[in-house]
Parts: structure tokens; sequence; C-alpha cells
């Protein structure tokens, strides 16, 4: 565990930057640090391995002042992301990846052997190893660093806005990656970032800091988004933040219909008493919304069809998502699948709505409510 105790960093100029912060991190979670520009994000990071020295306060590792630990020391027994990966160019990604087992004394080819298998963990090619940063996407650049990071198999990861500078795309398959790798590992992470839905995505605990480096309120994303401590938090969260609660409510209740999905060449589903129907192919997969006297005179033309929207698998996607996939859908119905993509059935906002009211109530008796996906 990291212990904070009444942290400050104060600059000679008296700029104070983190203002008596005191924090308790679990161990084998995620911690997620989040705020506006110049809240003290990455000084309250970076004094966790002391790259900033605090000028009041103790910071506990596992009980023991890291005063105390010689810094390089410290610094090689921890992982270490920033933005924009920070690789050496000279070197190649393997040789990158290696860096941290070199230092600390490994044989070349050990140090070699854990980086390719560190580059399988994080989900690049085994071919890439052998080219230069310049030569990959900044996704895989990160992929990179996230890999160089966990070279050593240190407890604690540090990272400073890993996934800021990639496109969204990238970005939302650098944090799928990252959870999946905390699944497997189980570090301490301390994670930093501007971005809220990051923070609530990735955060089993999540510390928002105001200006001035505060402590506006430390708790898990559920409970930030129930309760938010102050106007300042209730701000930060955004409008939304409504929507966003969504995400800790699963969708393994919702009530499914199979009536208005009919695979393509049936005509039997032409008698359901809906406005269109879903068509779907010979395995059960999507193609999209028809409408009735369309299919009883034979599979339309794809033209014809309107896009189903996207759609959400239950019990593993939440109530955010369900509601998400029928709102982008034209019908207003939502097309639930399993993990083949086959058509399980499909379900309406208004039942959709009843079940938001319905986990609301829930949530509110039990006063716990749990964390399903995105």
């Amino acid at each position: 565990m990291i212990r904070m105790d009444s942290v400050t960093k104060r600059y000679p100029d008296g700029t104070v930057a983190v203002d008596r912060l005191s924090l308790e991190i679990p161990d084998r979670s995620i911690t997620v640090l989040v705020g506006p520009s110049g809240c003290g994000k990455t000084t309250t990071l970076r004094m966790i391995n002391r790259m900033v020295e605090p000028s009041e306060g103790t910071i506990l590792l596992d009980g023991d002042d890291i005063q105390r630990r010689p810094v390089t020391t410290l610094r090689r027994s921890m992982g270490y992301v920033i933005q924009n990966a920070g690789l050496f160019q000279h070197r190649t990604i393997l040789d990158n990846i290696a860096t941290v087992p070199r230092m600390l004394g490994w044989g070349k080819e050990k140090s070699r052997t854990v980086a390719a298998e560190l580059m399988e963990r994080v989900g690049l090619d085994a071919a890439l190893g052998k080219r230069y940063p310049y030569q990959l996407s900044g996704g895989q650049q990160q992929r990179v660093g996230v890999a160089r990071a966990l070279a050593a198999d240190p407890p604690v990861l540090l990272m400073d806005e890993p996934f800021s500078a990639v496109d969204p795309v990238v970005r939302k398959g650098l944090q799928d990656e990252l959870l999946r790798i905390q699944d497997e590992l189980g570090k301490t992470i301390v994670f930093v970032t501007h971005d809220i839905d990051e923070a609530i995505k990735l955060g089993d605990m999540v510390a928002v800091l105001r200006e001035g480096g505060r402590l506006a309120q430390y708790a898990p994303p559920a409970e930030l988004l129930s309760d938010p401590a102050d106007a300042f938090v209730e701000d930060f969260l955004g409008a939304d933040r409504g929507m966003r609660r969504l995400s800790f409510f699963p969708s393994t209740g919702l009530e499914l219909t199979e009536a208005p999905v009919v695979r393509a060449g049936d005509a039997a589903g032409t008698a359901a008493d809906a406005p269109y129907l879903l068509l779907t192919d010979a395995e059960g997969r999507p193609l999209g919304w028809a409408e009735p006297g369309d299919v009883a005179e034979g599979e339309p033309a794809p033209e014809r069809l309107l896009s189903y929207g996207r759609p959400y698998r239950p019990g593993t996607d939440s109530l955010r998502a369900a509601l998400d996939c029928a709102v982008l859908s034209p019908t207003g119905w939502a097309v639930a699948v399993d993990a083949d993509g086959r058509v399980t059935g499909v379900v309406s906002q208004q039942t959709i709505a009843e079940a938001v009211r319905a986990a609301h109530a829930a949530g509110q008796a039990e006063g716990v409510e749990v964390k399903v996906g995105p």
C-alpha cells in the first residue's frame, strides 16, 4: 500500500502545487488522480518515485518511508509510463523494453526473452521487435511504453496521462488492454488523467483534485457519481454524470424479445406486431431493420435496410451501453448479441428506461453498485 500523509509541495517562489494531500492507495488496484490542469496530479505522481521531493509530509510504501530508500533503488522498483511513451529512438523495440532489466544486471539474452514475452502480453506482434520507435504508430509506441514499465515486474506502476496523445479509438483499445493486463498481473497502479470518463472506466478509486493541489473527493467511481462531495466535484463530473452512472448497472436483467427478429428469406416473422423487423443472415447475425411489407415480398435490398446501430452484449455490457445502442438505433430498439455476434433478442427504449428506474431504486436501497463495464 502507498500512503501519503499531509504531503505538500511548495516551490521557492511560494507556489503550492500540492497542499496537505493525504491518500491511502490500495494494493493491486488502479487509483486515478484526476482534476483540471495545474491541480498537482503529475507532481503528486512524481513525488511517489521521488522525481519531485515533497516539501512536507511523508509517503510510505508498504509502511516504509520512501525517503529512507536510495532514489535509484526506489525508481527501479516502480514502472513509469508517460505521454508519448518516451522511448529511446536509437534502440530497437526489444532493447527499449529490456532497458530496466539490463540496468538491473540481467543478461542480454534473458532481458530480450522477457521483452519478447511482454510484447505478446501487451498485444504487439513479435515482428515489431527489431523495428525502431519511429516505425511504429502512436498506439503501438504506448504499448511499448507499458511493456517497458512492466519489464522488471515492479509491484507499482505509475502512469502519467499515457493515452492522451492518441486518437479516441486507439485510446479505448489501450484502456481495455490495461484493464486486461491488470486483471492478469494485479499491480498497484497510480494513473493520472484529466479525462473524467477515463478515470471512471479505469479507476477502482478516484481522487479528484482541485486547483491548488487540494483533495476534493476520494471515492470509488460509483460513489463519486452518485454522491459528489461539493459543487466543484459535481461541475467537474459534468452535466451527464447520470448517464455515466448507468455504467455501474448491469444489463443482465433486461427482458429481451425475439418477436421482431426474422431470418432472411423467412416470412414467418412478418406477422410480428411491430413497425419494423430485424433481419438477420442465415447464422443469426444482424443485417438491419426492415418494414414488414418489404420482408413479406422477399429479402429487401441492402440499401432499403435501416442500420441496427451498435449491438450490445447482455451481462457483459452495462445499462448505459444498452441505452446508447437504443438511442443510436433509428427504430429505438437495441439489438442484443452473444459473443459470436448472433442476435439473442431486442429491447426497447421503454423497457431499458424501466430497468434504469428499478436499478436506481435498488442501488439506493442497498447503497451498493457494481461496476460491470463501459
